[in-house]
């Protein structure tokens, strides 16, 4: 088997993603690999992308995701978005069909090169998200960084997109919270036994909302799509917004609508960086340019 495997360095919304080509081989990018390409100057990432071939009838391929610590992910929007580009440009099809831990996700490049991604449907229920305890309402939970009396974060909206979410409605400007320091301490909480993907939420109206998040297994990101995802469906679910939202994010702007079928679709841009050749055993890589 071939040491080095076609990969790109993409991005979604500056969510950093690299894409790794996986077809026809039976290994997987390791733990070790992600850990040795997430400290590099060029190949630092949000998410791995790794493709591989599915037997699974109706499904064109199975996706392994991986974080920056190593960590599989369940679901990756931004990172799906810069599969389907690569897809698209390599085999000239608009539509694809994926494996994912989430679940199975279809996508779709639009002729303006924006591609959308069903994410499928929200889970709402506590012991699906999961939560370690039983709450009847997920539309605010028991959970506050800071004093008792005067918490700086309190009962955020905790939800599954495949993967935990908890959303802190905040009246502020986003960036008028240290999510730096708060999110590490929110992501390994014990009331996440998967730990949890953390946001901080302002609904601006009915369609606009602004969105940080720190990320699980990731940290600070510019970009995450299931977490657009997750805040535009529980800011609907609150009656805080509409079904169809503009989720504003450090890299820029989402579309989401949760539609009448119940799926969430998450519509955004990709962008190529550049591409070469990687290890998927150790992460050691070449540009093309180098290898050639």
């Amino acid at each position: 088997m071939e040491p080095m495997v076609p990969f790109a360095k993409m991005n979604g919304l500056g969510n950093d993603i690299v894409v790794i080509d996986m077809r026809g081989r039976s290994d997987a990018v390791t733990a070790e690999a992600a850990i040795a390409l997430a400290a590099g100057e060029k190949t630092g990432f949000d998410q791995i992308m790794a493709i591989h071939d599915t037997e699974i009838h109706g499904v064109d391929y199975r996706i392994d995701i991986l974080n920056r610590d190593g960590s599989r992910a369940q679901a990756c929007g931004n990172g799906t978005r810069c599969v389907v580009q690569a897809l698209a440009s390599e085999t000239g099809r608009k539509s694809f069909t994926f494996k994912t831990l989430a679940g199975i996700l279809n996508a779709e490049e639009h002729d303006d090169g924006l591609i959308s991604v069903d994410m499928g449907v929200p889970e709402f229920a506590w012991d699906k998200i999961p939560l370690a305890e039983e709450f009847y309402d997920t539309t605010r939970i028991e959970l506050q960084i800071g004093p008792i009396d005067a918490p700086v974060l309190h009962s955020p909206s905790a939800m599954s997109m495949g993967n935990p979410h908890a959303i802190f409605w905040v009246k502020d400007d986003v960036w008028s919270y240290d999510l730096e320091r708060f999110g590490p301490l929110l992501e390994n909480h014990p009331i996440f036994p998967e730990r949890a993907n953390i946001s901080i939420a302002r609904v601006i109206d009915a369609s606009n909302m602004d969105l940080r998040t720190w990320e699980r297994g990731v940290g600070l990101t510019r970009a995450c799509g299931s977490a657009a995802c997750a805040a535009a469906a529980s800011a609907s679910r609150t009656d805080r917004t509409g079904r169809q939202v503009t989720v504003n994010l450090p890299g820029g702007p989402l579309k989401i609508d949760w539609r009448a079928n119940n799926h969430v679709v998450m519509t955004g841009p990709a962008e190529w960086e550049f591409s070469g050749r990687i290890n998927p055993a150790t992460g050691g890589w070449l540009t093309d340019e180098a290898a050639a």
